[in-house]
C-alpha cells in the first residue's frame, strides 16, 4: 500500500510553495485528498486535511518569530508533545480553540491546561474513521542530557490520515523504540544538541524509521543541510524548511 501511495501520490508533492507567507508542502492521499504541511516555526506545524485543521505544538507571541494565532482558523485537533515553553503555549491554544477542538497532550500539559485528552506513551485513539493518533516515546538517552526529557514523560505522535502515516518525534534522541515505527511516510525529526539529536543521531534515526520524506525541525542553528548529504543515497527525501 505504501509503495502505491508514493508512486502515484508523492509525485504530486509541491516541493516548495508559499501559503500566507509561510512554506507549505502538499501531499496527496490514495483517495486523492490533499494534506498540506505549513511550517510555522521551530516545532510548530499546521496540517490541513479534508477541511480539518491540525496544529502541532503551537507557540505564539512568546517566541520569535512571533505568531498571531488569532489570524488562523480554529483547530479541530491540537497536539502538544510536552510542557516546555517552545512547545506548550496556553495563550496560543486558547486562540486556536473552538467549540469543536480536541486537544491531545501528555499528562504534564494536561495538569497545566486543565482541559485536554491525556495520552501516555503507547496510547492510541481514533479521532474519526480516517484519522488515528498514537502517542510514542520521546526522551533523552545521552548521559548528562536525561534531565531535559526524561523517559516516559513526553510524547511523540504518529498521526495517520487515511493511508498517510506521519511521525512527529517531539524532543527526543534516536531511541530504541523507533525500530517499532512502521510504514512511516513523513517524519519530523528534531536536531539541536544537547536537547535533542545531533546530526549523526538524526541520520541514524532516519535510517531506522526509513520515511519517504524527512523534515528536520526544531533545529535552531544546527546545519541540517548535512542531513541531506548523508541521506542522499538512502532514498529518503529531505526537505529543509524554516523550523529554526
Amino acid at each position: 500500500m505504501i509503495q502505491k501511495i508514493f508512486t502515484t501520490a508523492i509525485a504530486c508533492l509541491v516541493a516548495f510553495s508559499c501559503y500566507a507567507q509561510r512554506q507549505t508542502d502538499e501531499f496527496t492521499t490514495k483517495s486523492g485528498k490533499k494534506v498540506r504541511f505549513t511550517c510555522i516555526k521551530h516545532a510548530s506545524i499546521q496540517i490541513s486535511y479534508d477541511g480539518l485543521e491540525i496544529q502541532v505544538d503551537p507557540v505564539g507571541m512568546g517566541m520569535k518569530p512571533e505568531t498571531d494565532y488569532s489570524q488562523f482558523p480554529k483547530a479541530n485537533i491540537i497536539l502538544v508533545t510536552h510542557e516546555h515553553h517552545d512547545h506548550f503555549d496556553h495563550a496560543a491554544i486558547q486562540l486556536l480553540r473552538g467549540s469543536g477542538t480536541t486537544i491531545y497532550t501528555n499528562p504534564a500539559v494536561h495538569t497545566q491546561l486543565g482541559s485536554s485528552r491525556v495520552m501516555k506513551n503507547g496510547d492510541k485513539v481514533h479521532y474519526s474513521d480516517n484519522i488515528t493518533i498514537e502517542a510514542v516515546p520521546a526522551y533523552n538517552t545521552t548521559p548528562g542530557r536525561e534531565q531535559f526529557h526524561p523517559k516516559g514523560r513526553d510524547n511523540g505522535y504518529v498521526l495517520t490520515l487515511e493511508d498517510l502515516r506521519i511521525y512527529i518525534a517531539g524532543d527526543t534522541e534516536d531511541i530504541p523504540e523507533m525500530a517499532n515505527l512502521k510504514d512511516i511516510d513523513i517524519a519530523f525529526l528534531p536536531c539541536n544538541q544537547p536537547y535533542t539529536m545531533t546530526i549523526d543521531q538524526a541520520v541514524n534515526a532516519a535510517k531506522i524509521i526509513r520515511p519517504k520524506v524527512l523534515f528536520p525541525y526544531h533545529y535552531n542553528d544546527t546545519p541540517v543541510n548535512k542531513i541531506t548529504l548523508q541521506l542522499y543515497k538512502e532514498g529518503i527525501r529531505v526537505l529543509v524548511r524554516n523550523y529554526q
